[in-house]
């Protein structure tokens, strides 16, 4: 098993991409700690990772407060006494075009992807600095990477975590700690289905594989970047899109 014996803290954990990484990282022996804003999910979440013997703990964590953030970190280490990987995939959407976005969407948007994976890393990493380890993985897009029209504000909260990445990797560095991120493209999720479905259709046909990723692909992903075979990559973005977009 790649991560056994591992401890995973994983933010957005109760479903989705999220969910799909908790699952495959407690497959290969990693015990997890699922942060979530919605607590009710998050047990259900648990109790699924307890049925492969793993050891699991379930917190309601809202990613956009440092306080509620730091107590998370504090009961992982109560339970589990260190943090191996830090896997931050909370996010949320909240689009329209920049002439009709307001001022709270594109605040709340940037509050809980950016501001919220600083808020996860700077709690971990000071746990990650004291054990001379660490595995972090935040999870970006490739709306980060080439835009789209009416996600200003998601648009620019990726980019962030690309640039934030980048600086972090330089700055963790010499402590063993590596820092990468991954990019989805469209990835079958709760939070892609409600997108109008000529739009589901017109980015099937733009993506080479013709196909729609799911969370698996994702997770695999981060599997490796999490695992030691990773260890000599840091400050990377890896692209999973089905060959979407091309540099």
């Amino acid at each position: 098993m790649l991560l056994k014996d591992k401890v995973a803290l994983i933010t957005g954990a109760a479903q989705g991409i999220g969910w799909a990484i908790a699952l495959l990282f407690a497959k290969e022996g990693a015990d997890i700690a699922i942060a979530d804003i919605n607590i009710e999910k998050a047990e259900e979440a648990a109790k699924e990772v307890s049925k492969l013997g793993r050891k699991v703990l379930a917190l309601q964590v809202d990613v956009t407060d440092y306080s509620q953030v730091e107590e998370a970190v504090n009961k992982i280490l109560d339970k589990f006494k260190k943090v191996d990987i830090l896997v931050n995939n909370a996010g949320i959407t909240r689009d329209n075009l920049i002439l009709r976005m307001s001022q709270e969407d594109w605040d709340k948007v940037l509050a809980v992807n950016l501001k919220g994976t600083f808020n996860c890393t700077k709690a971990v990493s000071r746990v990650m600095l004291k054990q001379h380890r660490g595995k972090i993985i935040n999870i970006a897009s490739i709306i980060g990477i080439i835009g789209n029209p009416g996600q200003a504000n998601y648009s620019a909260s990726k980019a962030g975590i690309i640039a934030l990445t980048k600086t972090l990797a330089k700055e963790l560095a010499s402590r063993n700690i590596n820092v990468n991120a991954v990019a989805p493209g469209f990835i079958q999720t709760q939070m892609t289905e409600s997108l109008p479905e000529e739009v589901k259709q017109k980015m099937q046909e733009a993506i080479p594989l013709k196909r729609f990723g799911k969370p698996e692909d994702v997770a695999g992903v981060c599997l490796f970047l999490a695992s030691d075979d990773a260890d000599y990559i840091t400050g990377q973005t890896i692209v999973v899109d089905g060959g979407m977009v091309m540099a």
